[in-house]
């Protein structure tokens, strides 16, 4: 008997996304379109936010967002050590420097060691937290929202406010997660901060193959970021631009793919709790997500103390599972950036398996990837 491939994560595609990516091709618009502005819009209402911008990608919505924010060569941005490299990379792409931020049990930015880091390491300076140690001004906080959990918002916001700090939400993997308590009960994750950016990679809850969106908490940032997006071209006619600009909108076809993506969505989060929940019936024991959020269960993470070898056992079996990402700060290309009593991070990082957890995920798949790990 022939046994199916159990991929990791990968896109649920149906009638609607053929639909309206056929309706786009047949109006012959394919690079720009109306469905860009309908996905732009139709996401900032489900985000709750006045307006968002798509483009094309979530590294290039970060990017964007600290072209905004003004970051620029001589900075400091404080981002998480446990993340994916994308949300580093861009802090280079302006010549800033990464500090490098421990996790807590969440696996999102540790707000105890951030606030210890710019109580203990820095001071201010005309109203900028400067790093006294290698000299240089602290311009951000990227707080990322890792597998679909959310960050401690009300402690890391109260942090930007005392620090005078924007903070810019790496909500790349929690399209869909809110918070249900607190200070921002009913708010978004990635609608939160000074900025917000979200994916549509492959393997996001939603995907339009590649993609991103980008919302910001002022309306000068959002235009700002649109005008960036589209070359900075100010004059449609005459090819006049007014500043460095980039190639980073959406294109119609992604859009269309994702309008009926984010119609879906409440029913692959659905799909993906009931998953969720079906493991730990299973007796498989995953890391739970925070008490006060509605998450996206974009992933699901299974502690093992030999890591590898299950990764190992499960691959030969046809089942696709991977660690969590390399420790940003143990990189090449970052090991002489700063990093902050970095130790959570590292225990986690040595023993997470990323378990399959598509939308499309059978019972009988998680019964057989369950079967694989209790064996």
């Amino acid at each position: 008997m022939n046994i199916d491939f159990i991929p990791l994560s990968v896109p649920n595609i149906g009638s609607k996304e053929e639909e309206y990516v056929a309706d786009a091709l047949r109006g012959g618009w394919v690079a720009t379109g109306s469905y860009i502005g309908r996905f732009e819009t139709e996401f900032a209402a489900y985000a709750k936010v006045e307006s968002a911008v798509a483009v094309q990608s979530g590294t290039a919505g970060l990017h964007l967002a600290m072209t905004d924010c003004g970051i620029c060569e001589g900075d400091i941005v404080i981002t998480p050590t446990l993340t994916f490299i994308a949300t580093v990379n861009p802090i280079r792409y302006v010549g800033a420097e990464p500090v490098f931020m421990d996790c807590d049990d969440s696996l999102c930015i540790d707000p105890v060691k951030l606030e210890h880091y710019l109580e203990k390491e820095c001071e201010m300076r005309d109203g900028v937290s400067y790093d006294k140690k290698i000299n240089k001004p602290v311009k951000a906080i990227v707080v990322v929202h890792i597998f679909g959990n959310g960050a401690d918002m009300e402690k890391i916001m109260k942090i930007s406010r005392r620090f005078n700090i924007p903070v810019i939400e790496d909500a790349t993997e929690a399209v869909g997660t809110f918070y249900t308590s607190g200070d921002y009960a009913g708010r978004m994750a990635g609608a939160i901060g000074d900025y917000g950016v979200y994916s549509f990679n492959g393997n996001k809850i939603i995907s339009t193959g590649g993609g991103g969106m980008v919302v910001a908490n002022r309306k000068d940032s959002i235009n700002h970021i649109r005008h960036l997006s589209r070359q900075a071209k100010a004059d449609e006619v005459y090819f006049i631009h007014d500043e460095i600009g980039y190639n980073y909108r959406m294109t119609n076809i992604q859009a269309a793919i994702g309008v009926a993506q984010l119609e879906r969505l409440e029913e692959f989060i659905d799909t993906k709790k009931r998953n969720y929940n079906y493991y730990q019936k299973l007796g498989v024991t995953l890391l739970p997500f925070n008490d006060n959020i509605r998450p996206n269960y974009w992933f699901y993470s299974y502690l093992s103390d030999d890591r590898d070898s299950l990764i190992k056992h499960l691959g030969e079996n046809l089942v696709q599972a991977r660690p969590i990402w390399k420790l940003m700060h143990t990189l090449d290309m970052y090991k002489q950036y700063r990093e902050y009593k970095i130790t959570k991070a590292i225990e986690y990082h040595e023993k997470i398996v990323n378990l399959p957890c598509s939308s499309n995920l059978t019972p009988e798949d998680a019964e057989r990837v369950a079967e694989l790990i209790n064996s």
